[in-house]
């Protein structure tokens, strides 16, 4: 599965200030059926977008239409609890193209990475003046720069660095899944083997 390529995003951004989002709350068990990763964005904190009608719940983030954008802004300790892939998934289907936190589980960052959707993991002090920039005016912008390793605040300019792995950096700078990536090195591979002879 080739994944999109990510170089520089800017967007606006959704915050959910809500610390130790777990993987249930992200993508409830009993939507887990699916053998594919397509459809489940339409599931994403469905237990917090909707009532147990289906109604939206109008409070919810999600469902304020004052709120878009790639970069969904979330509380402290994100993505923790059980090690399922669709949490990622979910996010990545609904349309969203990063997480900015202050903290991530660590299988649910390696998960992001793994289809495409990039952890930035900021301060909290950082993370408290995004939140508050994005909560108090939804049209500001965000941009992430992944070869620089940089997200600013364009409205007030200030930018904070975050660590990424550098083979998931450059596969998501490429478009590559861990199966793209050893093809992209075949040649490499080769020369190797034939060394070995």
């Amino acid at each position: 599965m080739s994944i999109d390529k990510f170089t520089t995003l800017e967007s606006t951004a959704v915050p959910l200030p809500i610390e130790n989002v777990d993987t249930d709350q992200i993508i409830p068990a009993r939507f887990l059926k699916a053998t594919t990763r397509e459809g489940f964005g339409e599931n994403l904190f469905r237990d917090w977008r909707f009532d147990k009608k289906g109604e939206p719940i109008p409070q919810f983030v999600l469902n304020n239409p004052e709120y878009r954008g790639s970069i969904l802004v979330a509380g402290k300790n994100f993505g923790s609890g059980s090690s399922r892939e669709h949490a990622a998934w979910a996010i990545h289907d609904y349309g969203f193209k990063a997480v900015v936190s202050s903290f991530f589980a660590d299988i649910f960052r390696n998960n992001a990475l793994n289809n495409g959707l990039l952890p930035v993991q900021v301060s909290e002090a950082f993370l408290d003046r995004l939140m508050d920039a994005i909560t108090g005016h939804p049209e500001n912008l965000v941009r992430i720069d992944l070869g620089e390793q940089k997200i600013t605040l364009l409205s007030t300019g200030e930018t904070e660095a975050f660590d990424i792995n550098p083979y998931k950096k450059e596969c998501l700078m490429n478009g590559y899944d861990d199966i793209d990536y050893l093809m992209s090195i075949r040649d490499q591979i080769a020369r190797f083997e034939a060394s070995r002879i």
